[in-house]
């Protein structure tokens, strides 16, 4: 029998959170949706067996738990059509379990038959993967049963309790195991805030552009703030970027300092310029980037 190495699927998607901003007006945040970041389980169980001459299993049996010292972290993807269980024994045992409903679905209570290998299932059958300790199908077979599961944003799952059967390579000897999660409610996502102050200065010893603000955030974070300042003066146009790393906790509002340098020869000057800025920070419990965004006039004066 041909090996196949356990696929370890993170399914990629995109969210927008809207945010609440200070300082001008039109302002939004976008949550840029990368991985689906797996968390550990808090309380959990794995068990599975097999047939003699099941090839996953060996025909022997398996149990892990949290409550054991072993470690699973699970996740979905943001569509909420599959789930992703990854557990690494104390004993060092390694096995992932894949449970999907077919793709455009949401995965929900109720009994999956004729699963075929996830993520190569499709609209018309839902999706099962049983691997690891170096074994896995190149095509399998089988159904599951969800009697509960339960997500919250960003990938997360609150609870899981399902049952499963996978043949391996169209054979009579099945793998057959259980899976039980129960985490606690999901932790609130990050929300971030960026203002752009609305003076600013124009150095006449360098030609620098000096831009302040402030960041905001619902979590301790770091928050690197960027982005590019644009002037025009006598028919030219003077170009400069900025970039400031910020040490942000929330409560009130992290002031952030930075200077454009300009990209020719050509100094920036007393007058309006329009600033683009963002800042971007990664949720630490979700591990997701989040970006507020936000385009004003700033009138610069000289210093």
């Amino acid at each position: 029998m041909s090996l196949s190495t356990p696929t370890r699927v993170l399914a990629r998607t995109t969210a927008v959170l809207v945010l609440t901003l200070g300082m001008a007006t039109g302002t939004t945040g976008l949550l840029s949706g990368g991985e689906a970041h797996a968390l550990p389980v808090t309380q959990g169980s794995f068990v599975f067996g097999g047939d003699e001459g099941d090839y996953i299993s060996g025909g022997r049996s398996y149990a892990y738990a949290t409550a054991s010292q072993d470690r699973m972290d699970i996740s979905a993807d943001n569509a909420h059509n599959a789930v992703h269980l990854q557990l690494d024994g104390a004993n060092g045992d390694w096995w992932s379990l894949d449970l999907a409903a077919p793709s455009g679905k949401v995965l929900a209570p109720g009994t999956y038959t004729g699963a075929t290998r996830h993520p190569f299932n499709g609209p018309a059958e839902p999706g099962l993967d049983l691997s690891g300790n170096g074994r896995g199908c190149n095509t399998l077979t089988g159904e599951f049963t969800v009697a509960d599961v339960e997500f919250g944003p960003q990938g997360y799952v609150t609870k899981l309790d399902a049952t499963f059967e996978q043949h391996c390579e169209g054979g009579a000897a099945a793998a057959r195991g259980e899976v039980h999660i129960d985490n606690p409610a999901p932790p609130a996502q990050l929300d971030l805030g960026l203002a752009v102050a609305l003076d600013g200065t124009a150095s006449t010893l360098n030609g620098k552009a000096g831009l302040h603000g402030t960041v905001s955030c619902s979590k301790p974070v770091r928050v690197d703030v960027s982005g590019n300042v644009t002037q025009v003066k006598r028919q030219k146009l003077i170009r400069g970027s900025f970039t400031a790393p910020v040490s942000c906790t929330p409560g009130a509002p992290t002031a952030w300092t930075a200077t454009a340098v300009p990209t020719g020869d050509t100094p920036f000057q007393r007058g309006d310029v329009e600033v683009e800025a963002r800042a971007t920070a990664t949720d630490p419990d979700y591990g997701q980037p989040v970006t507020a965004a936000e385009t004003v006039a700033v009138r610069l004066k000289r210093a």
